[in-house]
């Protein structure tokens, strides 16, 4: 049985609010509600939270304000913002403090809900490659993921982008077996939209590049699924 997830809603309107607060709790999440930046701020340090979902516009204390103090006692806690203004500025700065997502009122309750499922799987994805191993050594190569560097027999090792790092340190999870197209891309670039998929067949391409100095390591593109990295 899983446990559920704890969410602080901070959110000024007091009826939105409490329908809000009663639809997650129908999804199985446990909602503490705020009624202002305040308050807030008062029950995130008295509580554990998973995730925040923050009003912007609110007396006392607005959103950003909050978000920003709580990101000084907490850098990794997921954070969305609710807002009724679609100004870019205010997109930016809420990105600029960290936050997950962005929402604009009104909408539907729904993509909320398929939001915060995608924040917290993705959580659980990003925990999980920084549990990955870290250091390798297949054929001539030495590979160390933590540090981005690459080395072939007694050659200068080279420096690797961060994506490049986090593809080779995925292909060599999956060692001379199926590592999904999915799967690369929402690990790596939290999307698998056609854009990113370019991007990574890109990565792929460079990936090839630096190994192939050794004959023995090949790259083969399993049509329609993806890559097995072959040693």
């Amino acid at each position: 049985m899983s446990i559920k997830k704890n969410i602080l809603l901070v959110e000024d309107d007091q009826n939105f609010g409490s329908i809000l607060n009663d639809y997650l709790r129908l999804h199985s999440y446990n909602t503490t509600l705020a009624r202002n930046g305040i308050e807030g701020l008062e029950k995130f340090k008295k509580h554990s939270f998973d995730m925040c979902i923050l009003d912007v516009m609110m007396p006392y204390k607005d959103g950003f304000t909050l978000a920003e103090e709580i990101r000084s006692m907490d850098d990794q806690i997921p954070l969305i913002f609710l807002t009724a203004k679609s100004l870019k500025d205010d997109m930016i700065r809420g990105f600029k403090i960290g936050a997950d997502d962005y929402l604009i009122k009104p909408f539907d309750s729904e993509v909320l809900l398929l939001k915060i499922k995608s924040i917290f799987k993705r959580k659980v994805i990003d925990k999980t490659i920084k549990d990955l191993k870290t250091k390798y050594t297949f054929s001539g190569f030495t590979f160390n993921s933590k540090f981005r560097t690459l080395k072939f027999k007694d050659e200068d090792e080279i420096t690797l982008s961060p994506k490049e790092s986090k593809l080779l340190n995925l292909l060599l999870e999956n060692q001379n077996d199926l590592t999904s197209r999915e799967e690369a891309l929402v690990k790596i670039w939290n999307d698998d939209n056609y854009f990113t998929s370019r991007s990574m067949d890109v990565y792929v391409t460079k990936i090839r590049k630096y190994l192939k100095k050794d004959s023995n390591i090949s790259i083969e593109n399993i049509h329609g699924k993806g890559f097995k990295l072959n040693v």
